[in-house]
């Protein structure tokens, strides 16, 4: 059976109503419950982790958004925050905690390094969380404060987790998406304002 076939007979509600006002409307609410809810994987790999633990202390406080459980297990994790420079030696783990993630999951690179590799433009460090996994919202800096990640938090809300869609719509788009992103040039090879 194809793995479309099993995810429609593993389906919910979803799946017996008719497409369309209802169908939306329903994915309007669960794409406001989605937002309301983060559960981000706890993945600190340098400095940024010690500001990315800052967003969850009393100071700025992820509680007030619903965040504040973060997962060490990744099958109960929607967002992976990639925090800091990812080594070779670390880029199959980074991998298989994103593919033991449930979906729909998302993947926000925090900081300079989990983002182009920053300053580390050698052999043993991947230029980019891009390389491996599809990254929805970057987050600049090194090492970014966590006012910073805040915004990007409510980014990612905004643009992408209260607008996703669910069901067969989810499926499609998901391994569509996935597949455009890791056939992406990767951003050391894009032409900008910098080259």
């Amino acid at each position: 059976m194809a793995s479309e076939e099993i995810y429609h007979a593993t389906g919910g509600v979803e799946n017996h109503l008719p497409q369309g006002v209802v169908l939306t409307s329903l994915e309007a609410v669960f794409g406001w419950m989605r937002q309301a809810s983060f559960w981000p994987a706890t993945f600190g790999l340098a400095c940024c982790a010690i500001e990315m633990m800052t967003y969850g202390a009393p100071r700025f406080d992820s509680g007030r958004w619903g965040q504040e459980v973060f997962r060490a297990s990744p099958r109960q994790a929607d967002l992976m925050i990639i925090s800091g420079r990812v080594s070779q030696k670390m880029a199959p783990v980074l991998r298989t905690v994103y593919d033991q993630m449930p979906n729909p999951k998302w993947v926000l690179a925090m900081g300079v390094c989990a983002s182009s590799g920053g300053m580390f433009n050698n052999y043993a460090v991947v230029q980019g969380g891009d390389h491996l996994v599809p990254v929805d919202i970057y987050v600049p800096g090194c090492p970014p404060r966590p006012d910073m990640l805040i915004d990007a938090m409510f980014k990612l809300k905004k643009q992408i987790v209260a607008k996703y869609p669910m069901a067969a719509h989810e499926f499609e788009l998901r391994s569509q998406a996935e597949a455009e992103a890791l056939d992406a040039p990767s951003t050391l090879d894009m032409k900008g304002l910098m080259k």
